[in-house]
């Protein structure tokens, strides 16, 4: 059996959701059996998923405010 290298094909972009209507006929349809031979081509889809991901930073700065003496003693703030 030969295998052909696969072939990449461009990206499947779904579209929306359709609603259908149906219609109904009857046919009468006359079979006949013959015999057939069937040459058979086998295509292989592979749906390859892709998730980009993205990051981002962020730094976080604190700061703190102390009173260290050097007059009389008074509440924060005053």
């Amino acid at each position: 059996m030969h295998y052909n290298r696969p072939i990449v094909l461009p990206a499947v972009i779904h579209p929306p959701m359709c609603c259908e209507n149906h219609t109904f006929e009857q046919f009468i349809v006359p079979h006949i059996h013959p015999t057939h031979t069937a040459n058979i081509n086998h295509q292989m889809y592979q749906h390859q998923h892709y998730y980009p991901q993205t990051q981002s930073f962020a730094q976080d700065v604190n700061n703190q405010q102390f009173v260290c003496g050097g007059g009389p003693r008074r509440p924060f703030g005053f």
